[in-house]
């Protein structure tokens, strides 16, 4: 029996809480880094900034630092910091920065990574509730 692994590096900043991680995708400058420190300000652990590995095992993706990179955050105005991380984590949610926000989205979006699913939703990092959406949509529609 196989246990068909394939994986992906994504330009993406990734933070988990309760064994659920986040990963936060948009172009160079959009506000990734930032928005995951304000979520580590609310209790999650830094997965990996700007860059992430992320491996499928069986039916789950799994996200991890490059070793080049773990434990260290890009703090505009501060350099790379230091900081806590966790590693090997279940992908529960992908978060789309954007300044271009629907209303009332679509429920049901979704990213294929790896073969896999993943709940979408869109966030303009810009905004003072980014981190409230995110933590959310990771209840709402994340991994339980």
């Amino acid at each position: 029996m196989s246990l068909r692994l394939s994986s992906e590096t994504l330009h993406a900043t990734t933070v988990a809480l309760d064994g659920r991680a986040v990963l936060i995708s948009g172009i160079s400058g959009s506000g990734k880094s930032d928005l995951a420190l304000q979520l580590i300000d609310r209790g999650f652990t830094l997965v990996s900034d700007d860059q992430t590995i992320v491996q499928k095992r069986d039916a789950r993706l799994y996200a991890s630092a490059p070793s080049t990179i773990r434990g260290k955050l890009e703090i505009r105005g501060l350099g790379i910091v230091p900081m806590p991380v966790v590693e090997d984590v279940a992908v529960a949610l992908v978060v789309e920065l954007t300044n271009s926000i629907q209303r009332l989205p679509d429920e049901s979006r979704e990213r294929t990574i790896c073969g896999l699913k993943v709940p979408l939703i869109s966030v303009d990092a810009q905004t003072a509730s980014a981190a409230s959406k995110v933590s959310l949509a990771l209840d709402r529609f994340g991994l339980k």
